[in-house]
């Protein structure tokens, strides 16, 4: 049931039954009033909540927009690039959402607070004033009336006469207010319909606005979002294959950890001896430059480094234990300074032994190992195919037989003996053993020059290697093409032929965390292999490519822990076509630079375009020669230079 109506009339009635309707209308108000009070004060806990709220996440973008993720290696593929700036974009939409916050924030006192306060003091604060009004002149219309009542009739007629005139003044005027009394509580009541709920109605709005606002900012994040998720995936895969790899180097270096140590620089621990005092340092032997490095260190006292000494090394000579009564004992002797002792301890080595950086000559025979191995004819729409292993004994049964010239023809591979996952297994099995590789650097960070660089190395290969590596990247493209029934994208795919086709010079942890862009390559062949096999009459050198923003030329050899390119051991002839620009070394011969470059290690040399060096030959880096410049001699980029 709603409120009675009021009727005016009835003001000069002033029954029982307008008082008691009177009254429900004034409960109402009071009602009304209180909940408008607690509404205010709830209104301003929420918009002071809006603002800690505000300042949270701002804080919370803030942290996310100062993290910078660093990766492991010199370079970092698009995927981490992606993930690494994911952070930066959080912040962005956050902030971004904040600041419409912030907007709706400085609106909600004036759209609602204010307006509810103003309804308050305006309209029921009014009808309060006037129910005071209307209580004091009821009190008052009462007290005449009765005192009218209790004249004597005695009275004179014109005191009578004068006693009525003033009831009637009083009635007449309480009247009069008992009419706008209740003129104002029905106005209230009526006004609350609008005046009250349309601040609500335009808070509401802009919250509105402001969950529209992120509506449109999901919209436009979604295309990232996508690209972030496909990247977190396939860094996770790659992750998975990677750890397995740093697994099994370091089950190796548990095993045998002496032939395992870096051949590049061999490190061992001294403390020499100067008079009777031993300090102790730790040692580096450069073998090409015949270089030592001692750096003061100890790692009792909290890893302090000191100051680097380097000398030439002249001899190294095992003292007799009846000489000293130290165990590992050498005299090291510099070409430009004294001859020290040293004691060696568990890691002692023979500085003077210099060992010869050995590559695998295994080369790809005149077949193929058969096409229809590589090619199985059925299960293209197999899960996981080349992903799921198979039985080692039966992998290497097949490959047994279809490699041993006598009983190749007559393996079946169509018959129910052999599964998908065994032809598969054997194939990577074969690809990764029968192959040896070549240097690869991957620089670029664009998607095109990429493919331009990596369609040059693949004609640099080997013709048999060459047209394997189209045989398989078309087939590849064949199975990626079947992704939705087989799950094998193309990102699976680089995951699982990254680290067979492309292989590093040296097996350590760097070249490990680089087998990310092993895959990136393999992608890039696969989803690009007619553009790739496209003939070329480029036979080029060590081409470097990037995926992180970088000089478009290499600088340093860095460790030998890229990915590198599966390719036969013995040389190719070189083209009779082939451009001047590619240097073809000559001890003894001179080079000049056609760019600048800076040296980024002790071992190469700094020089500017135009630079003349002496004696430039071949060196052990692949895309490196070694040269002298103003009587120092150092490696220099081979795409750098041309010979004079």
């Amino acid at each position: 049931m709603g409120l009675p109506a009021l009727e005016f009339s009835d003001c000069y009635l002033d029954s029982p039954q307008f008082r008691d309707r009177l009254k429900s209308h004034e409960l109402e108000l009071d009602k009304t009033n209180k909940f408008i009070k607690e509404l205010i004060k709830d209104g301003k806990a929420l918009i002071q909540a809006l603002k800690n709220l505000s300042t949270a996440k701002r804080k919370f973008a803030e942290s996310l927009n100062e993290f910078k993720f660093q990766c492991i290696g010199d370079a970092e593929t698009d995927d981490e690039i992606c993930i690494a700036k994911s952070l930066q974009e959080f912040a962005g939409v956050l902030q971004n959402l904040e600041d419409e916050r912030t907007r709706m924030i400085e609106n909600a006192n004036d759209v609602l607070i204010m307006p509810l306060e103003r309804f308050r003091k305006e309209q029921i604060s009014a009808a309060k004033e006037a129910k005071k009004k209307y209580d004091k002149e009821t009190e008052k219309y009462c007290a005449v009336l009765e005192k009218h009542l209790s004249l004597s009739a005695k009275k004179k007629e014109a005191h009578l006469h004068e006693a009525d005139s003033q009831v009637d003044h009083v009635r007449q005027h309480f009247y009069e207010v008992s009419l706008e009394y209740v003129f104002k509580v029905q106005e209230v009541q009526e006004r609350k319909m609008f005046d009250f709920v349309e601040p609500l109605l335009a808070f509401l709005q802009g919250l509105f606005t402001y969950y529209h606002h992120g509506y449109e900012l999901a919209k436009d994040f979604n295309h990232f979002k996508t690209d972030l998720t496909i990247s977190i995936q396939n860094t996770r895969n790659r992750f998975e294959s990677t750890r397995s790899e740093v697994e099994c180097l370091m089950r190796k270096m548990k095993e045998n950890p002496m032939n395992t140590r870096a051949s590049a620089m061999t490190p061992w621990r001294d403390i020499c001896s100067f008079v009777s005092t031993w300090v102790k340092y730790y040692c580096t032997y450069h073998r090409e430059p015949k270089r030592v490095t001692m750096v003061l260190f100890d790692q009792k006292s909290g890893g302090k480094v000191g100051e680097e000494e380097s000398f030439t090394l002249k001899s190294c000579t095992r003292r007799k234990t009846d000489s000293i009564e130290k165990r590992f004992c050498f005299d090291v002797e510099g070409v430009d300074r004294v001859v020290l002792t040293s004691l060696a301890g568990a890691e002692a080595v023979d500085l003077n032994e210099d060992i010869q950086l050995q590559n695998p000559s295994t080369q790809l025979g005149s077949e193929y190992f058969s096409v229809s191995v590589l090619f199985p004819p059925t299960g293209i729409d197999e899960q996981g195919l080349y992903r799921i292993v198979g039985v080692n004994s039966r992998v290497q049964k097949l490959l047994g037989l279809a490699m041993d010239p006598k009983t190749c023809a007559d393996v079946e591979l169509d018959s129910t003996e052999w599964e998908i996952k065994t032809i598969t297994s054997a194939i990577k099995f074969y690809l990764r053993y029968g192959t040896v590789t070549f240097y690869l650097r991957y620089e670029r960070d664009n998607q095109e020059a990429r493919i331009t660089e990596i369609h040059s190395i693949v004609h640099w290969l080997p013709e048999k290697n060459r047209q394997m590596l189209d045989l398989l990247t078309k087939h590849l493209a064949n199975v990626a093409n079947h992704h939705q029934q087989n799950l094998m994208t193309v990102a699976n795919l680089g995951v699982v032929f990254g680290p067979t086709l492309l292989r590093p010079q040296e097996e350590t942890v760097a070249a490990i965390m680089d087998i990310k862009f092993q895959n990136i390559v393999v992608e890039i062949l696969i989803e690009n292999h007619e553009r790739v096999s496209q003939s070329s009459s480029h036979r080029g050198c060590c081409v470097c490519v990037s995926l992180s923003p970088a000089s478009p030329s290499p600088t340093s050899p860095r460790s030998p822990s890229w990915p590198m390119f599966s390719a036969p051991s013995s040389p190719q002839p070189a083209s009779s076509t082939s451009s001047d620009s590619s240097p073809i070394s000559v001890p003894g011969r001179q080079a000049r630079a056609l760019y600048a470059c800076k040296a980024e290690h002790h071992s190469e040399l700094s020089f500017i375009a135009g630079t003349t060096f002496e004696n430039v030959h071949s060196s052990r880096e692949p895309g490196w020669l070694e040269g002298t410049l103003d009587g120092r001699t150092g490696l220099i980029p081979e795409n750098y230079v041309e010979f004079v």
